[in-house]
């Protein structure tokens, strides 16, 4: 029985500037911040985005990617096309293995459009986020679709919505922790990217979300919720280092603007163990698969700033699972484990 055609797997992640520039950043802002599931106000996503923040954040931004920089460019690329290779090797040449980006290059568009045309019979999508939000995964899978349905014949599309528990990315990230003597810090902390609380409660059709307790077990009633996913890998790997209950905390990072979002705040956390005199925080950021601004920038120099002036000491940082072995396995399995079987022919 002859197979016909190839699995496409496409790997999404959120996207980077093409350069270290304030042009590039301008425009990967530009692109990221007018979508309406990043920034579901109009008034913000339509004036204060284009007349306010893109002017200012662009520049400010351009400083902190070179910082970022790696000699090969990107991280998010970097470590991606890593993953892509690594994958496409351990999966085989039955496979088409893409990397893509949902804001600025290689588009979605163009790299969907280059597997089809090399003649894949089904299309895996993996998003390379762990825990759903319509602002991530959500926005991946309005855009691949947005794509397909332009087509005249569309393949067999499979869309992975989250892996936020899944066992090798647990352990890869318990992996990463375990590089450090976890009993010479004061607490640990899991920080993850926040997210405003009306996009939670926007796709909370059982008004069972952001309530005491609701994230203590995974259910029907909040399946696809953020924050119950945030709660759901920390708890994954909290087992795997056999932390205790007072030994860290849970929080979130990367606010923009002033309206709520959700609790409690990244920056909160850090004021209150310096004022209980905590000296040394290691912090993990599994909404992360590797690092890019947000943990490198954010967490090992701003934050680490913040603590010093508060009377800490060292805010270290877990690197993210860029090319851990463990996390390519991962994925490999994910693959694996959603293909659907091959169409044949005698």
């Amino acid at each position: 029985m002859a197979k016909i055609g190839k699995t496409g797997v496409l790997l999404v992640n959120l996207g980077t500037p093409d350069a270290p520039t304030r042009s590039a950043v301008y425009r990967y802002l530009k692109e990221f911040l007018s979508d309406p599931r990043v920034i579901d106000k109009w008034l913000v996503r339509n004036l204060i985005v284009p007349g306010i923040i893109l002017p200012i954040r662009s520049g400010q931004s351009a400083k902190l990617y070179k910082e970022l920089w790696m000699e090969e460019g990107s991280p998010l690329k970097v470590y991606g096309f890593r993953l892509r290779d690594q994958v496409q090797e351990m999966l085989g040449e039955e496979y088409h293995v893409e990397l893509a980006m949902r804001y600025q290059s290689p588009a979605i568009e163009s790299t969907l459009e280059g597997m089809i045309k090399a003649g894949i019979s089904e299309l895996l999508v993996l998003p390379l986020f762990p825990q759903y939000a319509s602002a991530s995964t959500g926005s991946v899978q309005e855009e691949v679709m947005r794509v397909l349905t332009k087509k005249w014949n569309i393949p067999s599309v499979k869309i992975i919505d989250a892996f936020y528990d899944n066992p090798k990315m647990i352990a890869a990230f318990a992996a990463r922790g375990r590089q450090y003597d976890l009993d010479s810090y004061d607490h640990i902390l899991f920080s993850y990217h926040g997210l405003p609380e009306r996009q939670i409660t926007k796709g909370d059709d059982c008004n069972y979300c952001l309530k005491e307790g609701c994230c203590d077990v995974l259910s029907d009633k909040n399946k696809l919720c953020y924050k119950a996913h945030c709660a759901a890998t920390t708890r994954g790997i909290v087992k795997a280092l056999n932390l205790k209950k007072e030994d860290y905390t849970i929080c979130f990072q990367s606010r923009l603007g002033r309206d709520p979002w959700v609790k409690p705040y990244t920056t909160d956390i850090i004021k209150d163990l310096a004022k209980k005199g905590a000296k040394r925080v290691l912090v993990f950021c599994p909404a992360f698969i590797c690092d890019c601004l947000e943990t490198s920038i954010e967490i090992s120099v701003e934050y680490q700033e913040e603590f010093e002036e508060l009377g800490g000491e060292k805010m270290q940082l877990v690197e993210g699972l860029n090319d851990h072995p463990l996390w390519i396995e991962a994925v490999k399995e994910m693959v694996l484990e959603n293909v659907t079987q091959k169409l044949a022919i005698g």
